[in-house]
Order: C-alpha cells, then sequence, then structure tokens
C-alpha cells in the first residue's frame, strides 16, 4: 500500500505552516517538560504528539490510527493502514536516532540481528538558531540502503561499558537516507521566540472550573 505522507510534502500551504509553525509548537514542548532549565526525556512525547496531530489534521481523524499496540514497538501512528515511525533529533548532525531503547546488551544484539527496516519514517531535525528539516523517508529507501550497506553498517549498538540507552541508525545511514531520491524534506529555521508559558496554568483553571 502506497504512503500518503508524500501529499504533505506537496501541499504548499501546509509546507509553510510547518516552517512557521513547528519551531513554536517544539519549544512549547520543551518548556512543558522543562524542569530547574533541564529538558526531560519526556519532550520526545510531546513531538510525537505534535507530529500526530499534524497527521490528524492533514489527513482527518478516519485515515490516522494512533492506537497502536505495544507489540508493535517501532510503529508509532498509522495513516492509512501504512504504519509510520516518529523520530526526532537535535543538533546538526545526523546522529542518536534509536532504533530501540534499551541498556541490556543481549537485547540491543538481538534486536541487531533480527531488525528489517518496515515503516515509513517521519525525522525531524531541531537545530535551535540554525536550520534543520522535516524529512520523510519511506521504508523502500531504508530497505534498499539496508540491503546494499548491511546490517552492521546500518546499525550502531551501544558501547560495551556505556549507558546509551538505546540501538541507533548509524550516523552514515541517516546521511544517506536523508538524501535518497524517494525521500521529501522541507527546510526550517529553528528561531525561539519569546514565549509566557505557565505549564501549570490549563490545570489550575481545571481547579478553578465548576
Amino acid at each position: 500500500m502506497a504512503s500518503r505522507l508524500v501529499e504533505i510534502f506537496e501541499d504548499e500551504r501546509l509546507v509553510k505552516r510547518i516552517q512557521s509553525k513547528l519551531p513554536y509548537l517544539f519549544q512549547i514542548a520543551e518548556l512543558e517538560s522543562s524542569r530547574a532549565g533541564k529538558v526531560g526525556m519526556e519532550v520526545g512525547s510531546l513531538r510525537e504528539k505534535i507530529i500526530i496531530a499534524l497527521l490528524l489534521y492533514k489527513f482527518g481523524e478516519a485515515n490516522v490510527e494512533t492506537e497502536i499496540p505495544i507489540t508493535e514497538p517501532e510503529v508509532d501512528v498509522k495513516v492509512s493502514g501504512v504504519p509510520v515511525s516518529i523520530k526526532t533529533i537535535t543538533g546538526r548532525s545526523f546522529s542518536g536516532v534509536k532504533l530501540i531503547w534499551t541498556v541490556d546488551a543481549k537485547k540491543a544484539t538481538e534486536f541487531r540481528e533480527g531488525y528489517y527496516p518496515r515503516c515509513d519514517m517521519l525525522l525531524v531535525q531541531v537545530n535551535w538558531g540554525g536550520t534543520g528539516g522535516f524529512y520523510y523517508i519511506p521504508v523502500e529507501a531504508q530497505q534498499a540502503l539496508f540491503d546494499r550497506i548491511g546490517r552492521d553498517a546500518y546499525i550502531k549498538l551501544p558501547k560495551p561499558g556505556t549507558n546509551p540507552r538505546g540501538v541507533e541508525i548509524s550516523g552514515r545511514a541517516l546521511r544517506d537516507l536523508v538524501r535518497h531520491t524517494l525521500s521529501r524534506h522541507i527546510e526550517i529555521e529553528w528561531h525561539r521566540t519569546q514565549v509566557e508559558y505557565n505549564p501549570y496554568k490549563r490545570w489550575i483553571d481545571y481547579w478553578k472550573g465548576e
């Protein structure tokens, strides 16, 4: 079944909305997940919800499945029945994208040996104060690269004795994926805006309500 995600990148009005709104929404996500000036791990879940909300806005609730069973750990959402994985990275370099979160070396090795790309990917590169992007990497591009370079070059295992919390797509593989002829991207300037934001306000409002 062909993916409809490419429609996002062909919709000029939506492209402009993404360029203007995504930095602001991700900034709100950081403020919501920050404590004492440090951004917490939960920012990833909030970013994911922002992207899923974009898919709901574009394709409608009838075409976006958000209740994904835990037995499908790589799938974050389905669009018209097609599984999609949502990834975000921060910084200029293409590195650090997790395929699975685990600190267990045995599980990491087992995952690598059994892994094969099976989801379309939406990747957001956050680069505050610089240029990043919003990328669509179809499963066909992932599979073609995986077959060409092999699993050892495609997958980066955590180094023994460290605690990186996961198995990653290698930097080399990710750079090749975003440049693949089947992939699409929207360039985004990541500028922060002055935001007066109180993460407790909506909850206080609920307590005040009848």
